[in-house]
């Protein structure tokens, strides 16, 4: 399997995964043009997109994903409140790429499974997801303001895992932020701290098992990517988790394709 974060972020999300045989986008929040770029960059061609799993209808997530689905022919997966949320913002889709699928469900793309499961945010019926091909999995988890232990259920096997690491809480405490909004991103259903994020890592270290780890969903404003980076990795160590054999950490630009994976 393959995994490329193409984009990461509050300005915009989009992330390729592959099996041998299938190619998925997780979200496409960003315009269309920019999402054929950055497969084009990483040498993937839109045309063989096999469907984009929506995780929620925030717009960083769908922005482009009507474009994507109508000039590539390419089927959208999400669940009904999710659809029902997103259809008035993605313009008109064929009838044919209207994918309903249901909470906590599993969907097969050729030789992938696609395992979706509820996270905490406040969007209408958000959703992470893991994929899994030939016994090696990839799981994506961001926008939540909880590690809950669905979601630890759902990630703690995987080989890569895209973890959000959204904010330092003092930057986001003294920031421009208003204070709904910094009230938002700390609740229970807002976004992951960098703190947070080095917590769960080590509630689902495994010491039989070595993974990597890409730190994803950076805001723009409460964090900078070498102080997320660091925190986490301060947590790692702190903990006794090596983070050159355990747990290899990568980072996910916002501005376009990185860490891409291969197992």
């Amino acid at each position: 399997m393959r995994i490329c974060s193409l984009y990461s972020g509050s300005s915009g999300n989009s992330i390729f995964i592959a099996s041998d045989s299938a190619k998925v986008l997780i979200d496409a929040g960003l315009p269309g043009k920019n999402i054929e770029a950055a497969l084009k960059e990483i040498k993937e061609d839109p045309h063989t997109i096999d469907g984009i799993f929506i995780t929620h209808e925030h717009s960083d997530h769908i922005k482009g994903v009507g474009v994507m689905s109508r000039k590539y022919d390419i089927p959208i997966y999400a669940n009904e409140a999710t659809w029902k949320s997103m259809l008035p913002c993605i313009g008109k889709i064929k009838e044919h790429n209207i994918k309903i699928i249901e909470r906590r469900s599993v969907t097969p793309i050729k030789d992938m499974e696609v395992i979706c499961f509820n996270i905490p945010h406040d969007a209408i019926a958000p959703m992470g997801y893991t994929l899994q091909s030939k016994g090696k999995r990839i799981s994506v988890a961001t926008d939540l303001g909880t590690f809950t232990e669905e979601v630890k259920y759902n990630i703690k096997d995987s080989d890569v895992i895209l973890l959000e690491s959204n904010h330092d809480v003092q930057m986001l405490k003294f920031g421009p932020y208003p204070y709904p909004l910094k009230r938002r991103v700390l609740s229970e259903i807002g976004h992951l701290s960098n703190e947070a994020c080095g917590a769960a890592l080590v509630d689902i270290h495994d010491e039989s098992k070595a993974r990597r780890i890409i730190l994803g969903h950076l805001s723009n404003t409460n964090n900078y990517p070498e102080l997320a980076y660091q925190t986490v990795l301060n947590i790692l160590n702190e903990n006794k988790i090596n983070v050159e054999s355990d747990m290899v950490l990568h980072m996910a630009d916002r501005r376009g394709p990185s860490s891409y994976i291969e197992l």
